[in-house]
Formats: C-alpha cells, structure tokens, sequence
C-alpha cells in the first residue's frame, strides 16, 4: 500500500471547517472508549473522541487488552471499542453478543487482513503457506513472534503449536509488542535470518516492509477480516445520539493506512494526527455526522470562514 495521506487531501472543498461546541456543555456525560495497543486503533479511537468532544462531550479512552476491554464493556466500565477484529476474535465477541450484553454496531473496516506473514526474502525462498514453515524450521529459530500476551492472534498460533497443525509443533510463540515484533523483522531482513510474524493491515508495515501473508489451508485465521464497533447494550439505549454516528464512522482501508504512517512511521503527536485529518476532511466527516446532534441536542453548527 502507498501512504494516501497527500492524495486524500486532494479534491476536497478548499473551505476549512470546523464543529463548534456549545457552551455549558463542561458536565456532559463522559462517553468511555477503550482500544488495545495498536496503532491503527488508537488513531481510529483518537479520532472518533475529538470529533465528539466538538460535539460538547466529554470522552476517556483507555488502553487495555481486548479480553480486559470485553469485561469492561460487559461491566459497564467502558462504553465503547472501536477495534474488534472478525473472524480472529469472534470467538471472545459472540457470546457476548448471544447473551445481550453488548452489541455489534457497524464494520467500520472492511477489506482487514490479521494472519502470519513472512518478509519478501522467504517468500521468494518458497515460503508461501503455513504449511511451508516446518521444513525451513532452522531459519525462522522455530518461533513465530506475536504481540501483546493474550491477543488472540498469539492464540491462534499457540495452538496451532499445541495441536502440531502444519508441524509446528516444537514450535515457540514470542509474545512481545507491536515494536518489539517489528523491530525483531528488521533485524531479520536478510536472506539468513528469516522472521514469521503476526501480520494485519491496516497497518504502516505494509507500506514500510515487503510483508506477505502466509495461505492458511486449514483455516486457522477464518476468512477475510473485518474490524468492528461494539458497544454495551445500556450505552447504546442511553445515547442514541452518539450511537448514530458510532453506526456511521466507517473508515476507508486507505484512510486508516495513512493515519497510522503518520502517528507511527512519522512520529507525529496522536491529537495532532487526529486534529488535523478532521480539519481538512469535511466530506467524510460530514458523512458521518449526518442526522447526529450537539451533545445538548442543537443542530450542528458548521461554519465555513
């Protein structure tokens, strides 16, 4: 993928706009997000904050592990996760959702991919498929390195591990973080040293890395990804409001690409990302606010210099 971040700027109205927030509005309801660890969702998370604090609320966002965030969500600790990916995570998700207790509100990526991945240089050496790692076992050290512990992207590779699907099973997960993981795929990036990490776009490593996604033929990783908005049920009965714009933030593969090249690759501050992509993209955000008020129930006030 290329950085779009330019070319999305291109083409929009000239105007620069911004959503004001109402005064008295300080003692609003706080809306609670979480997201885990991952760049692509903490922008994405940014983002959607920023947008409704013009609105006149007030939001939290805390970082936390999907397990923990799922248990906030059913506890009524957090209100909103904006990053639960399909089909790796379905499993922690469903029940949740059989049972009532959360809801499943928009995919707001589609077009997400969350498997192993191997660098160009194995690729070329034959490595094309899961089930073509054990017989190059000395090369990759037998580990497959992960993220955070109990992500379920290092779960699905334990137990692939436990259950010696594809040979692996002498196999080791490193379970590291999203730095740590990248960093030991630099280091690797010869053709002596071979590295099988867990892979997932949207993400800045598919634009900074020749990274390939490894054939899965015996299903381990599902299909096609997707990423999802999920929100406790009693948040979604009591703000109907923020609950339509949740419903329509969906956010373009490329957009979401972009955002996470600047925040990660380039460095740049997480608000300043964040404020600057809403200040110079009015058509998409007008997009997702068509139809949502101002926290004190007034119409939005956009306002053109």
């Amino acid at each position: 993928m290329t950085n779009h971040h330019d070319t999305l700027r291109t083409g929009l109205v000239t105007a620069a706009f911004c959503i004001v927030a109402l005064p008295g509005l300080a003692h609003a309801e706080e809306l609670r997000f979480a997201t885990p660890p991952w760049p692509g969702a903490t922008v994405k998370t940014e983002v959607a904050s920023q947008l409704l604090e013009r609105l006149g609320y007030q939001t939290s966002v805390k970082e936390a592990s999907t397990a923990i965030i799922l248990e906030g969500l059913v506890g009524g600790d957090i209100d909103v996760d904006m990053a639960l990916w399909r089909p790796s995570q379905g499993g922690m998700l469903d029940p949740r959702l059989e049972s009532g207790e959360l809801v499943e509100l928009v995919h707001n990526i589609q077009g997400a991919r969350f498997r192993l991945a191997v660098p160009g240089h194995a690729r070329e050496a034959g490595v094309r498929s899961m089930a073509d790692l054990a017989k190059h076992a000395e090369r990759f050290d037998h580990r497959l390195y992960g993220i955070e512990p109990g992500n379920v992207g290092n779960e699905i590779m334990q137990r692939a591990i436990e259950d010696d699907t594809y040979g692996l099973g002498d196999w080791q997960v490193v379970a590291s973080s999203v730095t740590g993981m990248l960093s030991q795929l630099e280091a690797n990036n010869d053709s002596d040293r071979w590295t099988a990490f867990l892979g997932w776009e949207p993400h800045w490593m598919n634009v900074a890395y020749d990274v390939h996604y490894l054939e899965d033929p015996e299903g381990l990783w599902g299909d096609a990804s997707t990423v999802s908005t999920v929100a406790s049920t009693e948040f979604v009965e009591r703000a109907p409001n923020v609950t339509t714009f949740l419903e329509q933030m969906i956010v373009p593969i490329e957009v979401q690409n972009a955002w996470v090249h600047e925040f990660s690759r380039e460095d740049r501050p997480l608000r300043e990302v964040a404020s600057d992509w809403l200040d110079t993209n009015p058509e998409l955000v007008g997009k997702w606010l068509e139809g949502v008020s101002t926290a004190n129930g007034t119409p939005q006030n956009l306002e053109s210099p």
